[in-house]
């Protein structure tokens, strides 16, 4: 249980290995200056950081932030990464001590409370298939939240960002009779598993399925292009070798 937060957390634990260092003439190297070194401790730790990790956060430069936060709870790594990059998150509420630690919002990323045999046994029969579109309870405040406009979901890696799209573009579909969803990414490869996932999703909802598009930017960019001007001519490596070609020689008779 964190001691400012109040929720359960796996905390990696840090082993102290002392070495006996043999004096010596090397060459000063300086070390890169740490980000988090004017932040308090209590504030580290309001953010959810582990009192085992806060001197090592207060240590931590650019270079190495990213490598650190892997080892830390999902809610102190995000809060960090926030910082690092010029935006100052709210500060969380400080936890209850009578309250269930398995009961913060932050713990609910990490642990499923089982009650009784019965949801166990669900568990654990439920298939993969749906757990890979599995929406947390912490995630589906993202999804359901009515926006004034363009909003941006940050978080990092494993995180559920992806699922959190796939999700909010279901139920913008099931909430908007009248509406068609696009879901866009960069990659084609992404944009057919999510398509694989809708229709897990949706298992059953077919007329929901063909409201919503996904589709990589490259597809759609060259889908409006061919609605509004026809077929398009891509430029092949010969003609833009051809174009450079040119541009060359330009530049040189100009000189």
């Amino acid at each position: 249980m964190h001691p400012q937060t109040g929720a359960a957390q796996i905390v990696e634990v840090r082993e102290r290995v002392e070495e006996i260092v043999i004096p010596r003439y090397v060459e000063e190297v300086r070390p890169a200056p740490s980000i988090f070194a004017a932040t308090q401790p209590e504030t580290l730790l309001r953010y959810g950081v582990p009192s085992e990790w806060v001197d090592e956060v207060r240590r931590v430069s650019e270079d190495g932030l990213l490598d650190l936060a892997y080892h830390l709870p999902a809610e102190a790594a995000e809060a960090l990464l926030q910082l690092a990059t010029g935006v100052t998150p709210p500060l969380p509420k400080t936890g209850d001590e009578t309250a269930d630690p398995f009961e913060h919002p932050d713990a609910q990323r990490r642990f499923r409370m089982v009650r009784n045999v019965e949801e166990l046994a669900a568990a654990l029969d439920y298939p993969w298939e749906r757990w890979t579109v599995f929406l947390h309870p912490v995630q589906r405040e993202a999804v359901e939240r009515a926006y004034n406009g363009p909003a941006r979901v940050s978080g990092s890696a494993g995180t559920g960002k992806t699922i959190v799209a796939l999700h909010r573009a279901v139920y913008l579909a099931r909430t908007q009779p009248d509406a068609r969803v696009l879901l866009t990414t960069f990659s084609d490869t992404l944009a057919n598993a999510l398509r694989q996932k809708l229709r897990i999703l949706l298992n059953g909802e077919p007329r929901l399925a063909e409201r919503i598009e996904v589709q990589s930017l490259d597809a759609i960019a060259r889908r409006l292009y061919e609605l509004n001007f026809g077929r398009p001519r891509l430029a092949t490596t010969a003609d833009v070798r051809q174009i450079v070609r040119a541009a060359a020689q330009a530049v040189r008779r100009e000189w």
